[in-house]
C-alpha cells in the first residue's frame, strides 16, 4: 500500500488525548500524517502560559514523532505550514478550524476523539475517524485513593502522601516510599485533561491560569500548580469520603425547627477539613424534600446534589449576573460555597436583602470568626438581618449555634447611662445565654466577649482583686475572708465570718467601695455562716 494512497490530519483532541499515537502504534493507521504548524503554536502558547494542557500537548507531540520514525515503512509525518484559502489572511485561529479546511483541501481524514468535531466534519463531506477515547488505562487517582482516604497530596521529588480517615480524625500517610517524578505527574496531568473532555457531563476545569488548574473531575476535586505559581509540579486531590443526610446529625428538635420556620441568614463554619460543605449538603438535600427550589453557588461545584438543584459556578460569571439570575430565578434558598472574598460577602448580603433565604459556608476557627468576616464589609446594624444564625462544625458535627438580634442597651464594659447605643447581641441559640456583643465606639468596632472561659481570670479582675485582698489583709489579717468577682454583674462580693461582719460594715466598707469603684464595680458584704 502507497503511503499517498491514505492521508490523516489530526486535530488537537487526538494529539492531546493520545489516542492517534496509540492507532498508529497499534497498526491501526498507515499512510500520510499531516500535522498542520498552528497545533504546534497553540500548545507553546497555552504552556508559556502556564496551562497544563499546552505541555500536555507538546508532550504527546514529541511522542508521536517518536512513534512514527519507528513505523518509516508503514507511517509518514509531514508537517504543513500553508493556510486553507479563504484563511490566509486571518489571524488567530481555532486550529481546529484551521485542520479541518486543510482535512477538505487534501481529501484527507480528519483524526478526532471529540464526536462533536467528527459529526462538523462529516456535514462538510469531509471523512472522519472518531477514535474514542481510552478506558483501558487506569487512571491514577483510582490507584491512590480507597475507602477511608480523604485527600492525596503528590510533589515532584517527594514521596506521595494523603490524609486518611474521618474529617477531624485523620492521620498523614505515606503512600509509598519512592519520590515521585516530574514525569509522572506529567502524565497524571494528561490523564487529567484526557478525562475532562471525555467526560463532558461530569468532568469540568473550573479555573486556569499561569501555573494553576483547578478541575471538578466527578467526585473528586483537583487542584494542579506548576512553576512559576508553584517551585515545582503539585497534584492535590480532595474527595468527600461521606454522604449525609441531616437526620444523621441527631440535631436538636429546636434547631431543626429553627433551620424550618425561622432560620433564613444562616452561616456554616468551621476549620478546614472539618466537614462544612458535607453538612451544608445534607441541609441542601433536607430543604429540597420539604419542597424548596434550592440553587447553589460554588467555585468550584464540588456539592453532589440532586439533578433538580441547579449549581452555579462563580468561576464563570461576575457577581452582577449570578445576582440577576438568582432574582428571576426566584429560590427559596441559595447556598454559597466557600465563601472567600468582598464580593462574596457582598453578593451573599445583597441576595439576603432582596429576600432570598442564603446560606454560606465560611473558614472560622471559632464561631464568632464567622461573624466578624462581615465587619467592615456591611453596616454593623444590617448584620442581625443578613445572618439569623450561625452554626459551627467541628469534627462533622455540630458543636455550637448562634442567634442574633439588635437592641439598644448600654454595652457591656461601659457605665455611663448616656452611651446607650445599638447593640448587636449573639446569643448561645440552645441556652439563650448572651456570649458576645458587637457595638460601635467612636470609630472602631468592637467586638466583646460576655461569657468569659472557664478558669480564666481578666486583668482587670485580677487588679481589683489584688487591691481589695491588699486592703483586708491590713484590715483583718490573712484569714477570715474570701473575694469573689462577677465581671456581668459587675459586682465584688466580699464574704466574712460572721465576727468582722459587723466591723466591715462601718467604717472600712467605704474605704473597700472607694477601691471596687475605682474600677467601675460595686461592693456587697455578705456574712458566712
Amino acid at each position: 500500500m502507497s503511503l499517498e494512497e491514505n492521508v490523516y490530519i489530526p486535530d488537537t483532541s487526538a494529539i492531546l488525548s493520545g489516542v492517534l499515537r496509540e492507532a498508529i502504534a497499534e497498526g491501526r493507521i498507515a499512510g500520510r500524517v499531516i500535522l498542520h504548524v498552528s497545533l504546534v503554536n497553540y500548545f507553546e502558547e497555552l504552556a508559556r502560559k502556564g496551562a497544563g494542557s499546552g505541555l500536555s500537548g507538546l508532550r504527546e507531540l514529541g511522542l508521536l514523532r517518536d512513534a512514527i520514525e519507528s513505523l518509516q515503512e508503514v507511517v509518514e509525518l509531514e508537517y504543513s505550514h500553508n493556510m486553507p484559502q479563504g484563511l490566509r489572511a486571518t489571524r488567530d485561529l481555532d486550529p481546529d478550524i484551521i485542520v479541518r479546511l486543510l482535512a477538505f483541501e487534501h481529501g484527507g481524514t480528519l483524526v478526532t476523539c471529540d464526536e462533536v468535531s467528527a459529526k462538523a466534519a462529516e456535514a462538510m463531506g469531509i471523512k472522519a475517524l472518531y477514535l474514542p477515547p481510552r478506558r483501558g488505562e487506569e487512571f491514577f487517582l483510582e490507584k491512590f485513593f480507597d475507602n477511608d482516604i480523604m485527600s492525596i497530596h503528590l510533589k515532584e521529588g517527594s514521596k506521595p502522601y494523603a490524609k486518611k480517615g474521618l474529617p477531624g480524625k485523620w492521620t498523614f500517610v505515606e503512600l509509598r516510599s519512592e519520590p515521585l517524578t516530574r514525569e509522572e505527574l506529567e502524565d497524571y496531568i494528561r490523564q487529567i485533561f484526557e478525562r475532562v473532555r471525555n467526560e463532558s457531563q461530569s468532568a469540568f476545569v473550573e479555573y486556569e491560569g499561569r501555573g494553576v488548574i483547578i478541575v471538578q473531575l466527578d467526585t473528586y476535586r483537583i487542584v494542579v500548580t506548576k512553576p512559576p505559581f508553584s517551585d515545582g509540579i503539585e497534584i492535590t486531590a480532595v474527595r468527600p469520603v461521606a454522604k449525609l443526610r441531616l437526620e444523621d446529625y441527631n440535631l436538636p428538635r429546636k434547631l431543626i425547627e429553627r433551620l424550618e420556620k425561622q432560620a433564613e441568614g444562616i452561616l456554616i463554619a468551621g476549620a478546614p477539613g472539618m466537614g462544612k460543605t458535607t453538612f451544608a449538603q445534607a441541609l441542601a438535600e433536607y430543604y429540597y424534600r420539604k419542597g424548596k427550589v434550592v440553587k447553589t453557588i460554588e467555585s468550584p461545584r464540588d456539592m453532589h446534589l440532586p439533578v433538580e438543584i441547579t449549581q452555579y459556578s462563580k468561576n464563570y460569571a461576575t457577581s452582577e449576573e449570578i445576582h440577576d439570575v438568582l432574582l428571576l430565578s426566584r429560590p427559596d434558598y441559595t447556598f454559597f460555597d466557600e465563601m472567600r472574598d468582598t464580593r462574596d460577602f457582598q453578593l451573599y448580603a445583597d441576595l439576603r436583602l432582596a429576600g432570598v433565604g442564603m446560606v454560606g459556608v465560611v473558614h472560622a476557627t471559632s464561631p464568632i470568626d464567622a461573624i466578624q468576616r462581615f465587619i467592615g464589609r456591611v453596616e454593623l446594624g444590617m448584620i442581625p438581618s443578613i445572618v439569623d444564625t450561625v452554626i459551627y462544625i467541628k469534627n462533622g458535627q455540630v458543636e455550637k449555634v448562634y442567634s442574633l438580634e439588635t437592641t439598644v442597651k448600654i454595652p457591656h464594659g461601659l457605665r455611663e447611662e448616656d452611651l446607650a447605643r445599638p447593640v448587636v447581641v449573639v446569643r448561645d441559640f440552645m441556652t439563650g445565654e448572651p456570649e458576645y456583643e458587637l457595638y460601635v465606639f467612636g470609630e472602631r468596632t468592637f467586638v466583646v466577649p460576655i461569657k468569659k472561659p472557664s478558669g480564666r481570670v481578666s486583668v482587670e479582675e485580677y487588679k481589683i482583686k489584688s487591691a481589695i485582698e491588699r486592703a483586708l489583709y491590713k484590715i483583718l489579717g490573712d484569714d477570715g475572708y474570701q473575694v469573689t468577682i462577677d465581671s456581668n454583674s459587675s459586682t465584688v462580693t466580699i464574704q466574712v465570718s460572721a465576727d468582722y461582719y459587723n466591723y466591715l460594715t462601718g467604717k472600712p466598707r467605704r474605704k473597700l467601695e472607694r477601691i471596687v469603684r475605682r474600677y467601675g464595680y460595686e461592693l456587697e458584704l455578705k456574712p458566712s455562716f
